[in-house]
């Protein structure tokens, strides 16, 4: 029954969302589900709630959320983003290469608040030619291809440490699944938009690299800071925030309305409901059930292991089901890293369908959808590039 008063508590976001209930709504219907069916005491219940604040992992998110859109307002007010667009434009003169491949640089960096930079450059680029839902997938499944396969990403780690599969190998595996990934959002999304950005060819691209390079500093700062000195990723904006202060000669007149205005209320409330969510769902212990439920299936038991990754990834996020479905799998299947590559493939398909990923809540409240909407649209995507990764795995095994 835990995994039916899940699916109930699934079901019961899912209908609040599709009636058009606000997302803090929809999840808090969720939470009082979650309470009743699992019969958590309500102290308990309270226990969990503040370990979003007392667990580092999960309180450096609203933080780093935070600081990162105060980075932002600190950039438009020097117009740092629209420059570097424009540097961009001159460098490709290719609005599709825009809209793609900089959320997906932006995708190194490994924070849930990089997608409101994301946002930015996706919204300036599409505006006119992109409705917000088809903007809101293109800067959600664009920012998250580098999550799949570079190990700056706790998921990645945590695999790689647990299933013994050198990381080497596995990126090595991941170069056809990026590829995937990136054929599918261009041939979906970003085929609707013109190529031309409409401006005129630029006469020197080295000038503009060297400009691009002037005013996307600051997200280069933070993302050498987290992969060279292995820097926490609040850390590191702190450190480029101050940078900025000195370097663009903000005035503490310009900087106080910042911190409020930065305070992003709606934001920060359904990151913090949704953390909430995942650490309630930890509790009941339901992921701890479904390996055992799912190895009593007639089918081939990799497929058995793509299901439990894909259901546990929707419910509990990636490094829940890695942490206690990686130890089975390996133990189940001559693994190596045919099996690490389809298992991290499942898991980025499932995160981009939970309602508990927090970069899909940051990516429909910035564009003003709900996340059904963002939901809906990233699905058939998702479904077929596990359908692929499958066929890959069958392919590897062959050769490896």
């Amino acid at each position: 029954m835990l995994v039916v008063y899940l699916g109930i508590v699934f079901l019961t976001i899912v209908i609040l969302i599709a009636i058009k209930r606000p997302l803090y709504q929809a999840i808090l219907g969720g939470l009082i589900m979650l309470v009743i069916l699992y019969q958590i005491p309500i102290g308990d219940a309270c226990i969990q709630v503040t370990h979003v604040f007392t667990h580092w992992d999960s309180f450096q998110i609203l933080i780093s959320l935070y600081l990162i859109t105060f980075l932002q307002r600190m950039l438009e007010t020097r117009q740092q983003i629209k420059l570097a667009q424009q540097d961009l434009n001159g460098l490709f003169h290719n609005r599709r290469i825009n809209a793609g491949g900089a959320p997906l640089f932006i995708g190194l960096l490994p924070s849930a608040a990089a997608m409101i930079l994301c946002g930015d450059i996706v919204k300036e680029a599409t505006d006119g030619y992109l409705d917000p839902k088809d903007q809101a997938f293109t800067a959600s499944w664009f920012r998250h291809i580098p999550e799949s396969t570079l190990p700056t990403y706790a998921a990645v780690l945590l695999m790689a440490n647990i299933s013994g599969v050198p990381l080497s190998e596995f990126i090595i595996g991941m170069i056809v699944p990026i590829c995937a990934l990136s054929f599918i959002g261009y041939f979906s999304i970003l085929r609707k938009i013109p190529k031309d950005p409409g401006v005129e060819r630029s006469q020197n691209r080295w000038l503009d690299f060297i400009h691009l390079f002037q005013h996307l500093w600051s997200l280069l700062a933070i993302i050498v800071f987290i992969l060279v000195f292995k820097l926490s990723v609040v850390s590191a904006v702190l450190i480029v925030i101050v940078l900025c202060i000195f370097i663009y000669h903000f005035h503490i007149d310009e900087l106080l309305p910042m911190v409020k205005s930065s305070f992003e209320k709606k934001m920060i409330l359904n990151t913090f409901l949704v953390l909430v969510l995942k650490e309630l769902i930890a509790y009941t212990g339901v992921l701890e059930v479904l390996p055992e439920m799912l190895l009593t299936l007639p089918i081939p038991s990799y497929l058995v292991f793509v299901i439990l990754f894909f259901v546990g990834g929707i419910i509990s996020g990636s490094s829940g089901i890695i942490a206690l479905g990686t130890p089975i799998a390996f133990a189940t299947i001559p693994g190596g890293m045919p099996l690490m590559v389809l298992l991290m493939c499942i898991c980025h398909g499932a995160s981009q369908l939970s309602p508990t990923h927090i970069c899909l809540v940051v990516a429909a409240d910035y564009f003003h959808v709900s996340l059904g909407d963002l939901i809906r649209k990233t699905l058939p995507k998702t479904l077929l590039f596990c359908f692929i990764a499958i066929i890959y795995y069958n392919i590897l095994i062959l050769i490896y």
